[in-house]
């Protein structure tokens, strides 16, 4: 049984500080779903982000992720390094409602950025005299020794540990379904241990997690949907129900 995270939800609310914002007529204020952004609640332990590509939810997970304390490129709050300064000015326009519970593990995850939080955890362990290796920490093989989906899910099973705030994006990028399924349960487990998850993801597998609050990102705004009522289900549902009437009208189409 998951336990309720309700009276100790690391982060309870997400306010936009409309007032202080210098015009909506820019990046990234012009995006739609940050334009129309007052006051969000997490009232789940797993809260989800969708979304088409361009629609906000990197930037948005981004902001929040580095308003709490983790590096930008991601990692947990004691990695301190920069490939590239990309992240937007959102955080500074942020407010994070914080529960009275402070977790005890945490890790920022981007599917774009992990090669670079891998080489850093490298860089680390090369140094002589810093004690402890990091990289044990992340199973007994280099992330870099790994595929791609290897080491992320390596990541997620061997470094976190529960009681922590996770904050993931896409990490369904490099797992195959039946490693989005494993996802799914360790996330289960982490929650069963007074976990918090804020996920952007176009995965249905991990969209399809029981009790998640999952808000679309759309044109007009953020809104809380249902699971069945998601583009990311529909589209699934009808293309593996049919998949041969799909595949006929895309490519009869692509082709008039």
């Amino acid at each position: 049984m998951v336990k309720s995270l309700d009276s100790r939800q690391f982060i309870r609310r997400i306010t936009l500080g409309r007032d202080r914002v210098p015009s909506f007529d820019h990046y990234p204020f012009s995006i739609p779903a940050i334009h129309g952004l007052s006051t969000l609640r997490l009232d789940s332990p797993v809260t989800m982000f969708v979304g088409e590509n361009g629609s906000g939810k990197s930037t948005l997970l981004e902001a929040i992720a580095v308003a709490w304390g983790f590096n930008a490129e991601g990692g947990s709050v004691n990695f301190n390094f920069s490939t590239r300064a990309s992240h937007s000015s959102l955080l500074e326009f942020l407010r994070l409602e914080r529960g009275l519970q402070r977790p005890k593990d945490g890790f920022f995850l981007r599917a774009e950025s992990f090669y670079n939080v891998a080489s850093e955890i490298e860089r680390l362990d090369a140094v002589p005299g810093l004690g402890t290796k990091i990289g044990a920490a992340y199973g007994a093989r280099s992330l870099h020794e790994q595929s791609h989906g290897e080491s992320f899910l390596s990541l997620i099973m061997e470094r976190f540990r529960g009681n922590g705030l996770y904050i993931l994006d896409e990490p369904e990028a490099a797992l195959s379904p039946t490693r989005q399924m494993a996802l799914l349960v360790r996330i289960h487990d982490l929650v069963a241990a007074g976990s918090q998850f804020i996920i952007a993801t176009h995965s249905p597998i991990l969209l399809a997690y029981p009790t998640a609050a999952i808000w679309s990102l759309e044109v007009d705004g953020l809104k809380q949907v249902e699971y069945e009522s998601t583009e990311h289900y529909q589209v699934s549902r009808r293309f593996l129900l049919d998949h041969h009437r799909v595949v006929g009208e895309l490519l009869d189409g692509g082709s008039s």
